[in-house]
């Protein structure tokens, strides 16, 4: 009996110099993709994603389009490789939703790399315009990392797996919500490497651009189903479609509750991952030990879970 597919499609931070090189090499699609993106840009953004430097694919404005070309780039190779091939829903982590959006058809591929465009150029300007940051706080109770938010005026920003919430906000706010982990129960709070206070209020002008950008895309009803972010429920309407979209800039990342829809409400029982570095992989087996998920983020992951992915479609 076929098995029932979710997508999972990477977020910011699981960028990696070189991806989809080898897949551009292998597969005339994935190239067409990255050049269609390289000349809607006007820019080179897959000399980016397959040379480098890390520090130039790090920037918001480079990562977050190199991620979703990525991603759709091994959507099409998949397709290809299968030919008939259908999942039942898609999400993907902060900007990953705009690449599971593209995926179920939402929009197209032009179009979603316009609002990624759109969407980072806007949060690394604000970025720029304010001083903030993120701390991961892991291994303690998701009511007082609430309650540290709370106290120290900070936004929860990511709820990524039990036991690993992510908070985001102005920089000294945010040293002020590590100093009091320890005190909170919390068994460690870890500063990240960040461009800025992401999924918090130093995001509004970034929100509060994208908005008219969004309502002046082209959007459809998905088929399959997307999970957004922010409500960790599928989205059909493109009046909401586009609020949430906008909402995530500002809004808590619900993964662990994404993840839970997906698997009972949605009913998928196979999660394939699209993306660099198997981060999601490790967030699902958090949230759900024993589920099933295939990472494929290059050639060699492909070959490998081909065999699998027949069997599960078959």
């Amino acid at each position: 009996m076929p098995r029932v597919i979710g997508l999972l499609f990477s977020g910011q931070g699981a960028q990696q110099v070189g991806m989809g090189k080898d897949l551009s090499q292998s597969y005339a699609t994935a190239a067409n993709l990255f050049s269609e993106a390289d000349r809607r840009l006007q820019r080179s953004i897959s000399q980016v994603a397959f040379v480098g430097p890390i520090a130039e694919l790090t920037k918001t404005a480079n990562c977050q389009v190199a991620l979703y070309v990525h991603g759709l780039a091994l959507l099409e190779v998949l397709k290809e490789e299968l030919g008939a091939f259908t999942f039942q829903a898609a999400a993907g982590l902060s900007l990953g939703e705009f690449t599971a959006h593209a995926a179920a058809g939402t929009f197209d591929f032009g179009t979603g790399l316009e609002l990624v465009d759109a969407r980072s150029r806007l949060m690394e300007e604000a970025c720029l315009s304010t001083t903030g940051t993120m701390a991961a706080f892991v291994g303690g109770d998701e009511a007082a990392v609430r309650e540290i938010a709370r106290e120290t005026d900070v936004d929860v920003a990511n709820l990524n797996s039990p036991g690993q919430i992510v908070l985001s906000g102005a920089t000294d706010n945010i040293q002020a919500a590590i100093s009091l982990a320890k005190a909170k129960g919390i068994r460690r709070a870890v500063p990240l490497n960040v461009a800025g206070a992401f999924h918090s209020r130093l995001m509004a002008s970034a929100r509060t651009q994208l908005i008219p950008i969004l309502s002046r895309a082209a959007i459809r009803t998905p088929d399959p189903i997307v999970v957004a972010n922010v409500r960790a429920a599928a989205v059909k309407e493109p009046a909401e479609i586009r609020q949430t979209l906008a909402d995530q800039v500002t809004g808590s990342v619900r993964w662990v509750e994404t993840i839970t829809y997906l698997l009972a409400q949605a009913g998928c029982d196979l999660l394939i991952e699209l993306g660099p570095g198997q981060v999601l992989a490790g967030l699902v087996t958090r949230i759900r030990k024993g589920t099933e998920v295939i990472s494929i983020e290059n050639l060699t992951t492909l070959r490998d879970a081909l065999p699998r992915i027949r069997d599960a479609v078959a």
